[in-house]
């Protein structure tokens, strides 16, 4: 065969050319790409602004080094945490280490370890005991101890009161801090340093302490803190004292930022802050000098000034400037990244297209001898097609006179079917009669009559699946769905089975998830499916086995799962692909059936569109699941339910009652539930109340106290509250909310910028209904406020079902239970008084007529006049199965002005009259 190559000489010249082109391409693109690095970053902790500013610089600092991997690790204050998150850094390999240790003496051994196997070590901020080290830095904080002294003297002319707040108990710069500020001051005699505060470097532990200690010093002129967020708390307390224009307040760390320090001490927070530099930047610089073998200095010292009045908006001003020239090096090297990122796909490209244009090239001439080829093998192909055309006219020929075969062997076993019926059922009528009025039969005959009855209703049993197989096949068994208790309908079920189980020892066990679960179900198709599945299981359990029926509701799925377990020997590898084939019976020894049982289960299942699975393990038994949908289509609901019971089904009355009517300022005829916002920034709560505008009404609040009093005038149906407000805090509020009788119910969604665990827990503990923090999804805010809505209606439902005639049934363990329990007592005391009103029970409550109206309407979904009538009404029906009283005695005792009226009454609510009520619960069944 002459090849293409030979054939075509100039195939050649373009084969090399295509080689080259890939390799120059493969050249350009191979670059040395820079040595990837490992740095490994142990925080003490990463819970404040100035750790994160510290992350901030670092991570600025790496933007310039994309070939370094770099991953933190937060100990969270815990120097045990933090050992084994170095040693988990030295197990992975990483190339340096960087520590900010939490305390030095425990974290000292796994840093000498690190520095002993090779791996270089940057200590930032916190020094270690030991000198074994590759590099440190940080600010001296001995030195910053020292600068403080000397401004406070300063500041306070040489003479005055001061109060420390140290840092944490432990760490170094605590430690230094306070012993350059002990040594500032032995140089001014005229300052005294009057008491210290321990803190733990956040502003709670400040908030504690400090008060106690300056009700105890009142002559305090100054207070120094450690860092800027105990600063700040010592103005909160000093604010709370009184004192804040009085005491002057010194703190370290001059962080930028809207909560940073210069920011503190230009809005007078704070007289004056010293600048001690997080150092991320020259800790990832020092990093990359050790790593690249660049002169590096082992003691890196960051300095330290002052910043107060006078140099505040200076160093805003740098601090700002700094911060608007990083953004702009970020958008420049993202633009750069964009060109090169362009730079490469558009040569890729390019290269792509000229070796796609040559090989187009060559692949037009392999097309046109493959078209010439091709050409050859079609006409070939063109006989074999007529010969398999005439194959498969044959065989469609064969397949359709079987089908007319199999149709017409199915149509005659179905009327095979039918016709055994009639004489099926001629044989099970006067066996029954026999065995039912035969009182003169001997034990063999009854035995034999009970051998007939037993086999006769098998047989029954196979013509009907018989049947039912061919109303499947055709399409011709439709299904009319009722809904019902489908643990009560599958309990009917087994207990058909518990003789036969019990005679054979077998351990028939119920377990349903619910005690009611509630299925739109096909009574006759889901009995042959649960009938078929505990037949298949109590034939293939051995004696002394178990069969176990649980229930499971699948909310999530809106599915109900009916699983039937049995300890038999298991289905076998080669049975389980034909388990639900129409007639197989498999190898299951002497347990031998008709082969149509899981089959038939199969077809109803899904006939009623569910599915049947089932799980097996040889030997330990065998698992049928039969899943079906919690409700089914309109048209397959049957209309021919039947109606509740009569003392069930209550009717809700919208009779007009004289406390049915809104308070002055609640809403009238709008129908949309209120919601209460309380939140003091403007513009969130402007966001608020345009995005729940659309769906509720709103009303909205700037302070916690107005909030209070909105709620107790209005009783809004949900309340969303910001934790963080003025005075009166958000938790305050909650805890106010839930103490309150009138606004106890009233779901509450807390929102803040608080998202520690711990913060959460109190926000829940102080009576939250739900916990979201900022920034927050309005979309998930939205959903979240229509669940609570929704759990608040059925709570309602269930403190209207919880309300019964004797009081004792309502435990007073809540405020809302205990109101219930109270107002149902008032009333049944009064049930006999006639002219008890709405101001009789509020007047006993210790209430008004309104707050009591939406109180009840709240909990309960009515007004008090109709909870009044649903009291005497539940009573009389009990009163009226006590025979020995007439009708007219039982309405004037429950305070009916007339008998006629408590007729009427009672038949408009249970739609049956007194007299037809006693006379269908007291007449003696026959």
């Amino acid at each position: 065969m002459i090849s293409l190559a030979a054939e075509f000489p100039f195939l050649s010249v373009l084969t090399r050319s295509i080689v080259l082109l890939l390799w120059l391409a493969a050249a350009s693109c191979s670059a040395p790409a820079p040595r990837p690095y490992r740095i490994g970053f142990s925080q003490c902790t990463n819970g404040d602004a100035w750790r994160l500013a510290m992350l901030a610089g670092m991570k600025k600092e790496l933007s310039f080094y994309p070939q370094v991997t770099f991953r933190m690790k937060d100990a969270r204050d815990n120097s045990a945490v933090q050992r084994e998150h170095i040693a988990e850094f030295l197990r992975e390999g990483i190339d340096l280490l960087i520590v900010s240790a939490n305390e030095a003496e425990p974290i000292t051994p796994v840093v000498e370890e690190a520095y002993n196997r090779g791996i270089p070590v940057v200590i930032l901020d916190r020094r270690t005991t030991s000198p074994l080290y590759t590099a440190y830095v940080g600010g001296n904080n001995q030195e910053v101890g020292q600068t403080a002294a000397r401004y406070i003297s300063s500041l306070l002319r040489q003479r005055g009161e001061v109060l420390e707040i140290l840092g944490a108990a432990g760490s170094s710069p605590a430690v230094d801090r306070h012993r350059g500020f002990v040594e500032g001051l032995a140089a001014y005699p005229g300052i005294r340093r009057t008491a210290q505060v321990l803190g733990d470097w956040k502003h709670p532990s400040v908030l504690r302490a400090l008060p106690a200690v300056l009700r105890d010093h009142p002559e305090v002129d100054l207070i120094f803190a450690h860092n800027d967020r105990m600063a700040l708390g010592a103005y909160q307390v000093c604010k709370q004292l009184g004192l804040a224009g009085r005491i002057r307040i010194v703190g370290v760390d001059g962080l930028p930022g809207p909560q940073g320090g210069i920011q503190l001490v230009q809005d007078r927070v704070m007289t004056a802050t010293l600048l001690y530099s997080p150092g991320g930047e020259e800790a990832i610089r020092t990093a990359m000098k050790i790593l690249l073998r660049q002169p590096f200095e082992k003691e890196n010292i960051l300095s330290t000034m002052v910043i107060d009045s006078t140099n505040v908006l200076t160093m805003r001003m740098q601090t700002q400037k700094l911060a608007d020239q990083q953004q702009d090096i970020q958008r420049q090297q993202q633009l750069l990244q964009a060109q090169l990122v362009t730079y490469t796909s558009q040569r890729t490209v390019l290269y792509i297209l000229v070796v796609a244009l040559v090989g187009a090239l060559v692949l037009g001439v392999v097309l046109w001898r493959a078209f010439q080829f091709n050409r050859r093998i079609t006409r070939k192909l063109a006989g074999q097609n007529d010969e398999i055309r005439a194959q498969r006219n044959q065989i469609e020929l064969l397949a359709e006179q079987a089908r007319v075969e199999t149709e017409a062997k199915l149509r005659f076993f179905t009327n095979f079917s039918h016709e055994l019926r009639t004489p099926l059922t001629l044989i099970m009528g006067p066996v029954e009669e026999l065995l039912t009025n035969g009182a003169d039969l001997s034990a063999s005959q009854r035995h034999d009559l009970s051998l007939v009855r037993r086999n006769t209703q098998r047989l029954l049993q196979l013509v009907n699946q018989l049947l039912d197989f061919r109303k499947i096949d055709v399409g011709k068994m439709p299904v009319r769905a009722t809904e019902s208790n489908v643990v009560a309908f599958v309990r009917d079920i087994m207990d058909v089975f518990e003789k036969p189980a019990r005679q054979r020892g077998i351990n028939l066990r119920f377990l349903p998830a619910e005690p009611s679960i509630r299925l739109w179900f096909d009574v006759n198709i889901l009995d042959k499916i649960i009938f078929n599945l505990l037949s298949n299981a109590l034939k293939f359990t051995p004696e002394a086995g178990q069969i176990t029926v649980s229930i499971q509701p699948l909310p999530a799925a809106r599915q109900v799962r009916i699983s039937v377990e049995d300890t038999g020997r298991g289905i076998s590898e080669q049975d389980r692909a034909h388990i639900f084939e129409w007639f197989y019976q498999g190898q299951q020894g002497s347990a031998k059936g008709s082969g149509m049982g899981l089959a038939l289960a199969m077809g109803l299942a899904r006939l009623h569109q569910g599915e049947l699975s089932f799980t097996s393990t040889p030997g330990q038994g065998s698992t049928f699941t039969v899943t079906l949908p919690q409700e089914l289509p309109a048209a397959l609901r049957s209309t021919e339910a039947l109606a509740p019971p009569l003392a069930l089904a209550e009717v809700d009355l919208e009779a007009a009652a004289p406390d049915q009517v809104p308070a002055a300022g609640q809403p009238g005829n709008d129908r949309k539930e209120l919601v209460l916002v309380i939140e003091d920034n403007e513009e969130v709560n402007a966001f608020l109340a345009q995005k729940l505008g659309a769906h509720f009404q709103v009303q909205t609040a700037t302070d916690g106290a107005t909030g209070l009093r909105l709620a107790g005038e209005t009783i809004p149906d949900l309340i969303v509250c910001d934790v963080n407000l003025p005075e009166l805090s958000g938790l305050d509020v909650a805890a106010a909310l839930k103490s309150d009788w009138r606004t106890s119910h009233i779901p509450l969604v807390l929102l803040t910028a608080r998202s520690a665990p711990e913060q959460q827990v109190e926000g829940v503990q102080a009576g939250a209904d739900l916990y979201l923090t900022k920034p927050f999804n309005p979309t998930f805010l939205l959903e979240s406020l229509r669940t609570l809505l929704g759990n608040r209606e059925r709570q309602r439902e269930h403190f209207r079902r919880g309300i019964s005639v004797d009081t004792a049934t309502v435990a007073p363990q809540r405020v809302d239970q205990k109101f219930l329990a109270d107002l149902t007592a008032i009333v049944e005391a009064n049930l006999s008084n006639s002219k008890l009103s709405v101001e009789d029970v509020a007047r006993s409550l210790g209430t008004s007529r309104v707050q009591l109206y939406r109180k009840t309407k709240a909990l309960l979904g009515t007004g008090v006049t109709d909870f009044i009538q649903d009291i005497r009404l539940t009573k009389a029906r009990q009163q009226l199965l006590n025979t020995e009283l007439n009708i007219a005695d039982v309405a004037y005792q429950l305070g009916f002005a007339s008998p006629s009226y408590f007729s009427a009454s009672f038949k408009a609510k249970y739609r049956i009259s007194p007299s037809e009520f006693r006379a269908l619960h007291t007449t003696p069944s026959a």
